[in-house]
């Protein structure tokens, strides 16, 4: 197949450190190719994925002249007929000038879906644009609208190294972006009251710096509570691999998660609060514990010798591996591609 992959531009593809999306589409680009199929990639200049570069020539998701732009050079691409497929993980309006070309087009949503937004892609394109979503829980309020596919979200297994014993003074970990949906002070407190070391690592974004001047930092000690700042790879690897378990107190309705698929990928069970889609990521029990509130993580602290850590390796590569992704997304073009043929898509 030949498949036009799009990503929002502010960021590179790979990012440098944090770019949840577009650590996605690099995935699945480099899966794509590896399985002899023809990838360009609509993305930031500096991005060197798989495939062939297209840069946008606009860098600002939400500039209107930049989105017309970016929107005009993606219509130009496609009306040479060289795409078989486009699969959009930015900004719907970039397929705009194309949603009523027959060409089948996928729109994967991996934030907050608009309903709005969904209504309008199906109505422009005559239903030659599908949808997709990283959880069950992302899609329930629009399924109805549309053609509906769920792919979860997948981490690239030959970057993380399962860990059967992290040994007995492994901390607790919490890894993301730290402000408060995240949970990184719930993450605290769940440690002090377990009485366990906990390393905290991720960035804090300039619009938060104040809160984590006023709610994390104080309890830096570099023992009990350390702060290693962002990681890359490697170090996530190493981290997480040596984690007794990731501490997810996540506060809002997270779409996915990865950095969960990416901590049992290593081994660690996860714990993490029902919010979002942390129960269809955590088997309860099974691969970490979920609960409703920092009472419940705590209480499931002293559970953590029941979960069997190869239990948690196996749960990624199931379901939330690259390969699962890759697969997923290719099972949806071939379904999109036939009902083409059939004039029902």
């Amino acid at each position: 197949m030949r498949i036009a992959l799009t990503v929002d531009p502010e960021l590179p593809v790979p990012p440098g450190q944090y770019g949840g999306v577009e650590r996605i589409v690099d995935t699945l680009a480099h899966g794509l190719e590896q399985r002899g199929h023809e990838v360009t990639l609509f993305a930031h200049p500096e991005s060197a994925s798989a495939g062939r570069l297209v840069a946008w020539p606009g860098r600002r998701s939400r500039s209107a002249v930049d989105t017309v732009r970016n929107a005009l050079t993606l219509a130009r691409a496609a009306a040479t007929g060289a795409f078989d497929v486009v699969h959009s993980s930015s900004r719907l309006a970039y397929m705009l000038p194309i949603l009523g070309a027959p060409i089948p087009k996928l729109m994967t949503y991996h934030r907050e879906i608009s309903i709005r937004s969904v209504r309008l892609g199906q109505r422009l394109s005559g239903g030659s644009l599908w949808f997709s979503a990283i959880s069950h829980r992302m899609m329930a309020a629009v399924r109805h609208i549309g053609v509906w596919r769920m792919v979860y979200n997948g981490a690239p297994l030959d970057r993380y190294d399962f860990r059967a014993d992290p040994g007995p003074d492994a901390p607790l970990v919490f890894l993301g972006r730290i402000e408060a949906i995240k949970g990184p002070h719930l993450a605290i407190e769940i440690a002090r009251r377990a009485g366990l070391p906990l390393v905290i690592a991720g960035n804090v974004p300039p619009e938060h710096q104040g809160w984590f001047e006023a709610h994390v930092k104080p309890h830096i000690d570099g023992e009990r509570v350390r702060y290693v700042g962002p990681v890359d790879d490697a170090q996530k690897n190493a981290l997480l691999g040596g984690a007794r378990a990731l501490l997810m107190p996540i506060q809002w309705e997270e779409p996915f998660g990865l950095v969960m698929a990416e901590a049992m990928a290593c081994g660690a069970p996860v714990l993490a609060t029902a919010r979002g889609a942390a129960p269809e990521v955590v088997e309860h029990g099974v691969t970490g514990f979920v609960a409703d509130d920092v009472d419940g993580l705590v209480a499931a602290v002293g559970q953590l010798g029941a979960i069997d850590r190869a239990a948690c390796r196996a749960r990624t590569e199931r379901l939330f591996s690259d390969t699962a992704l890759v697969e997923g997304y290719l099972a949806v073009y071939d379904e999109m591609l036939a009902a083409r043929r059939r004039g029902t898509g």
